[in-house]
């Protein structure tokens, strides 16, 4: 294990999370805003309807980009974990326009 990985590892007990009732329910999102500045990544998760012009955005994530690394790893990790146990996820119509129907 190089010094950086060591640096990352957590230290001490396992945390221990608290979700509230509201944000157990969860939001659903179908539109993604991604914006970024040296510092920090802006997230916006939205949702839009179809035959409507405007998207709302439900929550906004800022987040170091150190920890958006982190995310992307970690996303990138329980995707494919998904897909040993599912199957491959099928995107339909080209990765570029997906993408950017999502807001990326």
């Amino acid at each position: 294990m190089s010094q950086d990985e060591k640096s990352q590892t957590p230290q001490g007990p396992p945390v221990q999370v608290e979700i509230g009732e509201r944000e157990s329910e969860g939001v659903y999102s179908n539109f993604v805003l991604i914006a970024h500045s040296p510092s920090e990544f802006i997230i916006d998760f939205a949702r839009i309807l179809p035959g409507l012009p405007k998207a709302k955005v439900f929550s906004r994530i800022v987040m170091t980009p150190q920890h958006s690394l982190l995310l992307h790893n970690a996303l990138a990790d329980n995707i494919k974990k998904y897909e040993d146990r599912f199957g491959k996820i099928k995107l339909h119509g080209k990765e570029q326009d997906i993408a950017r129907s999502m807001g990326f």
